[in-house]
């Protein structure tokens, strides 16, 4: 799976504001050339993230924007749902049945259903901060943890 240009561009952004002082605006122009992103392009986005209330803008010399909250309430789902809709993991049209004639499941629908349902808990466990200051998600850690919790036994299990 991949997210799009929209969707990462967004939370690399997002993560460039989670960076900074909550109240020191950043210019657009700032994060741009940080992010090596087209400013026109992050004009565009940043009227959406600012729609669903995840920055705000600062008028005025030395404006900008900023997060609208602390980094630490925004999740990473919270950006890429700003900008775009949920990924779906399946080819199923929403509330259009099955994904095959006749409104029946592939044989695979719900191994993409559960799929797309672990990215979106995975996007929504972490936080910009999360990114920012570069600590895994406690999703992440979970996943980590339950694998090396399995190394061993997987040893013993091989046996000599």
């Amino acid at each position: 799976m991949k997210l799009s240009t929209c969707a990462r561009y967004a939370v690399m952004a997002a993560v460039e504001l989670a960076g900074r002082e909550r109240e020191t605006p950043m210019a657009l122009a700032e994060i741009a050339r940080r992010q090596e992103i087209s400013l026109s392009y992050l004009e565009q986005l940043f009227g959406r993230l600012r729609r669903a209330g995840v920055v705000r803008s600062v008028r005025g010399p030395g404006g900008g924007y900023v997060l609208a909250r602390a980094a630490e309430g925004i999740a990473v789902a919270d950006v890429v749902h700003a900008v775009e809709a949920p990924a779906r993991m399946t080819r199923c049209e929403s509330g259009a049945g099955g994904c095959l004639s006749g409104g029946r499941s592939c044989d695979t629908h719900d191994l993409w259903a559960a799929l797309g349902d672990e990215v979106e808990r995975f996007l929504a466990s972490v936080t910009l901060a999360d990114v920012a200051q570069g600590r895994l998600s406690p999703c992440a850690r979970r996943v980590e943890r339950d694998r090396m919790a399995e190394a061993p036994r997987a040893v013993m299990l091989g046996g000599d």
